[in-house]
């Protein structure tokens, strides 16, 4: 990812806002990021980020947006985004009560080395052989 890139800058932020306990500023700066959005990329990384700290819908709403943008993606830059994309799109099914749904969500992030855990976010799983 471009680190000078506007978008990703104002997810950063947000991130580190969010993880300073500033939940309202980290909200505020991803709808920055969403309204500074100006291709599906772009579009894609502000949507998975839209998707926290809202109501259950809301989040589903969100991911799937984040998903469907990255779909539109014609190249690879997407491609390392799908694992996390499909996890989240497991949770927000799981929230809303479709164990089947979110179980597909979760076998398709596993391969991309992505698993699930209860009560854990996710975590990326390395390749035997690999550090």
């Amino acid at each position: 990812m471009d680190p000078h890139n506007p978008v990703i800058q104002l997810c950063a932020a947000g991130a580190q806002a969010e993880f300073a306990g500033n939940i309202d500023q980290a909200k505020t700066l991803y709808h920055q990021a969403w309204n500074a959005a100006t291709d599906d990329y772009e579009a894609c990384i502000a949507a998975h980020y839209m998707a926290r700290h809202q109501p259950p819908e809301e989040a589903f709403r969100w991911n799937q947006i984040a998903l469907d943008r990255a779909d539109a993606v014609a190249d690879a830059r997407v491609q390392p985004f799908y694992g996390s994309l499909y996890v989240n799109m497991g949770h927000s099914y799981e929230t809303l009560g479709d164990q089947a749904a979110a179980e597909q969500y979760y076998a398709l992030a596993a391969t991309f080395g992505v698993v699930h855990q209860r009560g854990v976010v996710h975590q990326k799983v390395e390749p035997e052989g690999e550090p």
